[in-house]
């Protein structure tokens, strides 16, 4: 179920109070680092919400801000100590990524969710056996036991969707996403019926951009918009690459892979025809062939 007081949120949270804090103060990273007798990149990381702050250390920086307001150092103190809580999905650790972790926190307190996907199904969307067939394939010296938690990590994840009003996914999905056969034809075929299954929910909408709609924005690769409920709490791009997981928060970048997404939902088909295209790769599944005309 999606969690409101994620302490992933929470920290991202706090680190940008701090760094309002220091740069109303017209101090630099550098001078926090030298008051906290910390290394400078220790800074940035509580600034940018990767790193936990301990407590004396937020209330070090407070003071070297000249926070004098009681009820102001009472929140981010209490803001501070939430964040040091442990979501559930530390219980998976030993199969979470550094950057994964992140995306589940953010994730798990997210009202909406916008994703472009250009090869894969969306994880919140795949079945256990799409997801185990591409683990196997990205993770082929990969233990059954560890991918028995990834798959379950997943399923608790995707929970949030049947949760009514928690949160909405918009997934605009390139025609390659379900063309490639991942696990082969039984295995897409249960997967697409998935899609269609899901896309019954009031809270997911599903579109296909298909292959003659020729250049559009997304081409630079898949990405994904996470937007929370509380609107202090600022958007946050996810993008998956070779070189590691990428989050990406500045408002330049945020608007501009959402005024792409907008032009991406534009140019794909509209969700009635989606479903109807998705129903149609799923029936020549069933044939031969896996590249069914469209």
């Amino acid at each position: 179920m999606s969690d409101s007081q994620s302490p992933t949120v929470r920290r991202r949270r706090l680190g940008m109070e701090l760094r309002r804090l220091r740069e109303a103060s017209s101090l630099m990273i550098e001078d926090v680092a030298k008051h906290l007798e910390c290394s400078m990149s220790r800074v940035s990381r509580i600034e940018t919400g990767k790193s936990v702050a301990r407590i004396r250390d937020v209330r070090d920086m407070l003071d070297l801000y000249q926070v004098g307001d009681a009820t102001q150092r009472e929140q981010l103190l209490t803001l501070a100590k939430d964040a040091q809580q442990r979501g559930w999905w530390t219980e998976y650790e030993s199969v979470l990524s550094a950057g994964l972790d992140t995306y589940v926190g953010l994730e798990a307190s997210a009202a909406s969710i916008r994703t472009f996907q250009t090869h894969l199904v969306p994880g919140l969307l795949q079945t256990e056996e799409y997801s185990r067939a591409l683990i196997k394939v990205g993770q082929p010296t990969e233990s059954a036991a560890n991918i028995d938690r990834m798959i379950s990590l997943r399923r608790r994840r995707q929970a949030m969707l049947a949760d009514a009003g928690t949160l909405e996914m918009w997934a605009v999905l390139d025609e390659a996403v379900l063309r490639r056969p991942i696990g082969g034809h039984a295995v897409m075929r249960a997967q697409l019926a998935r899609l269609l299954e899901v896309d019954e929910l009031p809270s997911v909408t599903i579109q296909v951009l298909p292959f003659t709609r020729g250049a559009h924005p997304g081409l630079g690769g898949a990405f994904t918009i996470i937007g929370f409920p509380d609107p202090t709490d600022l958007d946050v791009v996810y993008v998956d690459s070779p070189a590691g997981n990428i989050f990406l928060e500045k408002d330049k970048d945020v608007r501009r892979h959402t005024t792409w997404f907008d032009h991406l939902r534009a140019a794909a088909l509209p969700p009635d025809e989606s479903t109807d295209f998705i129903a149609l790769v799923a029936d020549e599944f069933k044939k031969t062939s896996p590249y069914p005309r469209g």
